[in-house]
């Protein structure tokens, strides 16, 4: 037999075809247009209805407890610069405080995780912080830190810490120990198992604590704002003197900017998982 008999009678090699996208990736055809479906955006919008339709009879028949839509509306579009000037200045504490907060439960996290006599001495006191009502702290702590924004920072930070804390010290620790043998092994150190094996490790459990600790930064900043005397500013104040006025449109219009601020800033963490956890099932 020639060589080329052998070729003509060699097995011809199939190609596998190409593997489908995901029809969760932004790069599959489908997910382009899968707003346009009626399938994706008509649920939200009977519930939408059903909602305003319930509001809009709950106004009628307790016009003491809730305003007109209508008025809510008016409040908004005829203050818009109040309402955005309240926001923003909610918005940076909750920002400020969150990263405080960040900060030091991440540090924490790792202390707690790489030497276990920091885990005995700190976490029953973080346990006590996460128990303890802090808007009864926020009068001392106004006393302690003068009227400034240094009381609601403080308040906002330790919302934020515990989930951020827990998290991040469960993801820290979590590590196969089949993985952590096979760095060790290669003689790696304890700060390349930290770079290298527990952060990628907590990353996702990290993420899962700030889809909490975002939208819950506002509420956090709120509560600061409410409970810590001498706030000039802010939607908390804004919801505390239109309330003590009876100016339930103002009351409502200051609420449903907080829930467009909680919404967008889980949109961020969102978005912000996805571009770094890409290679996560979770994000799958």
């Amino acid at each position: 037999m020639t060589v080329a008999d052998e070729r003509t009678t060699a097995p011809a090699v199939e190609t596998p075809p190409p593997a489908e996208p995901s029809r969760f990736s932004l790069k599959h055809p489908r997910s382009r247009v899968a707003w346009i479906r009626p399938a994706v955006w008509l649920p939200l919008v009977v519930m939408l209805a059903i909602l305003a339709g319930l509001w809009r009879w709950g106004a009628e028949k307790l016009p003491y407890l809730l305003p007109p839509l209508s008025d809510v509306g008016s409040s908004l579009s005829d203050d818009l610069d109040y309402y955005v000037h309240n926001a923003l200045v909610t918005l940076g504490e909750a920002t400020a405080g969150l990263g405080i907060g960040f900060v030091a439960a991440f540090v924490l996290a790792v202390l707690t995780s790489e030497l276990p006599l920091v885990r005995r001495a700190v976490m029953p006191i973080a346990v006590v912080l996460n128990v303890t009502p802090l808007v009864a702290i926020a009068p001392a702590l106004v006393v302690a830190f003068g009227f400034g924004p240094m009381p609601k920072l403080i308040i906002t930070g330790l919302i934020c810490f515990f989930p951020i804390l827990i998290n991040t010290a469960t993801g820290l620790r979590s590590v196969p120990q089949q993985v952590l043998q096979v760095y060790r092994t290669m003689d790696a150190s304890r700060v390349e198992l930290l770079w290298h094996v527990r952060v990628p490790n907590a990353l996702p459990f990290l993420f899962a604590a700030l889809r909490i600790v975002f939208p819950l930064s506002i509420i956090g900043a709120v509560v600061a704002e409410m409970s810590a005397s001498g706030s000039t500013s802010g939607l908390g104040t804004a919801i505390s003197v239109a309330s003590s006025m009876n100016q339930l449109p103002v009351v409502y219009a200051s609420i449903f900017v907080l829930a467009l601020m909680g919404v967008l800033l889980l949109l961020v963490v969102t978005v912000i998982e996805r571009r770094v956890l890409h290679w996560h099932d979770s994000t799958q």
